[in-house]
């Protein structure tokens, strides 16, 4: 991997590589993603991939880490409403359905136990303080706040592209996912939320 500074020109192939990564390891996985439809989607050559990413696993390490970086951003947590954080992330799921499809792959291919990803701490602890926090202020109930964690986002996911009974669309009615929306909001509030 190339650690020179990119020029403009360097930089839109490097975005390039990444936007048809993204879309090919969401769609076929890690093991099924091929070198040669990425640099195609591209516009580039081999040698430019491994140049910026040094492999498939780098350049699957370099997506999947910036969709994680991507849903803490976007996403933010807000603890004193858990249940307004897990509607917004319902809906970013439905943005980007490519996000949990990348994380959906890693577990099935490289971490079937445990977290997902080896510095879970560093992206967790955030999350994590916020949680204890509302839980000290009486806002949550009592609890691990990981689990607490857990449960708010697999409550968020039952409607998500790794759902085992219905992946939601964007392109559903609105009124569809407004009813989404209510449900999932007054199911974490009552599970999780204590006012």
């Amino acid at each position: 991997m190339t650690d020179r500074p990119l020029t403009a020109r360097g930089a839109a192939t490097r975005d390039r590589i990444l936007e048809a990564a993204t879309r090919e390891f969401a769609e076929h996985g890690i093991a099924g993603a091929r070198i040669e439809r990425i640099v195609a989607d591209a516009r580039t050559n081999k040698a430019q991939l491994y140049g910026y990413f040094g492999s498939k696993d780098g350049l699957f390490d370099a997506i999947f880490t910036g969709s994680l970086e991507r849903i803490v951003n976007v996403v933010p947590i807000d603890a004193a409403d858990l249940a307004d954080w897990a509607v917004r992330l319902y809906d970013e799921y439905l943005r980007r359905p490519d996000l949990i499809r990348l994380a959906t792959w890693a577990r099935l291919e490289r971490r079937p136990a445990g977290h997902l990803v080896d510095d879970a701490d560093r992206l967790d602890d955030h999350k994590l303080r916020a949680i204890a926090e509302a839980q000290t202020a009486g806002l949550v109930r009592p609890g691990d706040p990981f689990d607490v964690l857990a449960m708010v986002i697999s409550m968020s996911m039952a409607w998500s592209p790794v759902s085992n009974v219905y992946a939601a669309t964007a392109e559903e009615p609105a009124d569809t996912h407004d009813r989404r929306r209510a449900l999932l909001r007054e199911t974490v509030r009552r599970a999780v939320m204590t006012a």
